[in-house]
């Protein structure tokens, strides 16, 4: 099995520091655009899905530890969601927990978002929480409300994709590493009657939605985990 690109990275710093290591190959790793692998209650995803892609390899020891190589034009669209995903299954009305920690070491260049993607009702309703974002990339549909709501204070756009109706709730500052109180989200989206108390929210996905890396990127989810009920 190849090593990662982020662990040979590390070999190659250390290797000019004068230090030496034992470099170890992730437990999985893939370059095919829709690759998937299982851990536990997660399913971690390649999901190079646009148009004009280049290319993209993801490695994962855990569902919590992995990352992506992505070397994608600067064609503008979104070329890829690379995430890690929980299935929840449970209507907003019952689901009296709901929280997310994560931590994510990205680049200073390139076009990303570091963004929850939160399916409700059979994928009718999308609901993104951006994290961080850099670059030409911006939320679907107008601004509607601002809200300090689930821990953190939000610009919320209401659009379509074309397919299904998006909230996206975008934080004001970024940040690489927080925890999210997503039934409080949940539960005000409820209460404003964009959603029915009885909708039931699918998978639970966390990654990176990048639309650019030109050169190559990696971006790395030190960890991430999804608690519920």
């Amino acid at each position: 099995m190849r090593l990662s690109r982020v662990a040979v990275t590390c070999v190659a710093v250390l290797a000019t520091l004068g230090l030496t290591t034992t470099a170890h190959a992730a437990a999985w790793d893939s370059s095919a655009k829709y690759a998937t692998w299982s851990d536990g209650a997660y399913t971690v995803r390649n999901n190079v899905w646009g148009s004009g892609v280049g290319p993209q390899s993801i490695w994962a020891n855990s569902h919590g530890n992995w990352g992506v190589w992505a070397d994608h034009p600067d064609t503008g669209g979104v070329k890829s969601y690379p995430h890690s995903a929980r299935a929840i299954n449970t209507p907003v009305s019952d689901l009296g927990n709901l929280t997310s920690e994560f931590d994510v070491t990205v680049p200073n260049s390139g076009a990303y978002a570091t963004a929850y993607d939160i399916w409700v009702d059979d994928h009718s309703y999308e609901i993104m929480l951006w994290m961080n974002q850099h670059g030409a990339v911006g939320p679907i549909g107008s601004r509607v409300a601002t809200v300090d709501v689930g821990g953190h204070t939000w610009n919320v756009h209401r659009g379509s994709n074309g397919s299904n109706e998006v909230f996206s709730f975008v934080r004001q500052a970024d940040t690489t590493a927080a925890t999210v109180d997503i039934d409080s989200v949940m539960s005000w989206i409820v209460e404003r009657g964009w959603l029915e108390a009885q909708a039931s929210v699918g998978e639970v996905q966390f990654g990176f939605e990048i639309t650019s890396s030109s050169d190559g990127l990696d971006l790395v989810t030190n960890d991430y985990s999804v608690t519920s009920g």
